[in-house]
């Protein structure tokens, strides 16, 4: 028999016994479901995690203030601290202060409370590769020269300038004395990162944070690039290690970078996404050990036809072959069944979450040829049993 012939043989077999057939593949739906559905929303996830991270750059560096974990004093730095680390630590391109507070900001009728204003340097935007979509980012005359200039996020400039008018308006700051700002530049959407929230804040000038919304007494934290090319886990470490020989023991400053948060944001979903897919896995074994079942009791109740067919010539590696095709074939169809199930249960989670679909085909692939291997090795015993029956007793039973 051939290929058509054995495919025939088996979907006739399989109508006959609706049923039977369902619940015999719905173990192994179940198991490419899970196994599709887990690779499916990992990878999206991962996906998602890794463009919310990178987002802030990959080549940027953050540098937190820590405590001292005897004296419970928290780490502090000046505003001239960043070129120091600039010109000590290996692989460290430039380093700025993150300094800002919240403040209230209006133009016209508009206003808006508690928004983040930050005191930014010139390479801010470099480090945090943030571009601007009309006008420019701050620039060191801005800054030697202590100008009222502010530059806009996305979320701000849309809710004080709805009509997008917002280059050359100027907007007040204020806490308890308000400050006009001219608006020289309004910065491109971009996705929070890190704890950072980069549409909705304010970005001026340092010099004139300092001299004219806040005088600025200490800075907690510091941004930090890394050089061209260079690896920025390692600057990282270089810098963790810097801090570590500068306050005399580890564990000083705490060290964050996009590269690293998705470097362990990646090893923690392939962690769980082995663990949950060796779950799946496992019940797709013990789908298989059901179809075994059930081709015996398949096998039991066509003895009469085996014996039929071997009367008429056919040999035992006929038999064989036809009982692991039918197998085979089942585990198959199941694991097909299972895929777009999976991808279907995954779609609407990643639409609910509002994450990027992201199929990941080398697992739908593998599901199904594993289907397919589960089918045949369970269908051996079963296939091996048919090929054996002797053709006399077969005709006689009953």
């Amino acid at each position: 028999m051939n290929f058509f012939e054995n495919l025939k043989l088996a979907l006739q077999n399989f109508a006959h016994s609706k049923l039977r057939t369902a619940l015999s593949a719905l173990g192994i739906i179940i198991g490419v479901m899970s196994v599709i559905a887990i690779t499916t929303l990992g990878g999206s996830a991962t996906g998602s995690i890794q463009d919310s991270i990178v987002g802030a750059g990959l080549n940027s560096i953050t540098v937190f203030a820590g405590r001292n974990a005897t004296d419970s004093v928290t780490r502090v730095f000046d505003l001239e601290f960043g070129e120091r680390i600039a010109a000590e630590v290996e692989g460290v391109a430039a380093a700025v202060p993150l300094v800002s507070s919240n403040f209230t900001v209006s133009y016209g009728k508009n206003q808006l409370e508690g928004v983040r204003v930050m005191a930014a340097s010139p390479e801010y935007a470099e480090i945090y590769q943030y571009n601007t979509t009309s006008g420019e980012f701050l620039n060191d005359e801005n800054n030697r020269r202590r100008e009222s200039v502010a530059v806009l996020g996305a979320e701000i400039a849309e809710s004080l300038f709805p009509d997008g008018d917002a280059l050359g308006k100027r907007v007040r700051i204020f806490r308890n004395q308000a400050r006009s700002f001219k608006v020289i530049g309004v910065m491109e959407s971009m996705a929070d990162s890190m704890g950072n929230s980069f549409d909705s804040q304010i970005y001026v000038p340092v010099s004139t944070y300092d001299s004219r919304l806040q005088k600025i007494e200490k800075v907690n934290s510091y941004g930090v690039t890394a050089e061209a090319g260079s690896d920025v886990l390692e600057v990282s470490a270089n810098l963790e290690d810097w801090f570590a020989d500068l306050f005399g023991e580890e564990g000083a400053v705490r060290v964050m970078s996009p590269a690293g948060m998705a470097d362990m944001f990646t090893g923690i979903t392939q962690t769980m996404n082995l663990f949950l897919s060796g779950v799946a896995a496992i019940s797709l074994l013990v789908g298989g050990i059901g179809i075994m079942n059930i081709m015996l009791v398949s096998v039991s109740e066509r003895t009469r036809e085996i014996g039929i067919r071997k009367a008429l010539g056919a040999t035992p590696r006929v038999i064989r072959r036809q009982f692991l095709f039918e197998a085979a074939s089942l585990t198959t169809m199941g694991g097909i069944l299972g895929v777009f199930s999976g991808l279907g249960l995954s779609a609407l989670a990643i639409n609910a979450l509002g994450w990027s679909f992201e199929v990941n085909i080398p697992a739908v692939f593998g599901a199904v040829f594993f289907s397919t291997v589960v089918g045949i090795f369970f269908g051996l015993y079963p296939a091996a049993r048919a090929s054996k029956l002797d053709p006399v007793e077969a005709l006689a039973y009953e």
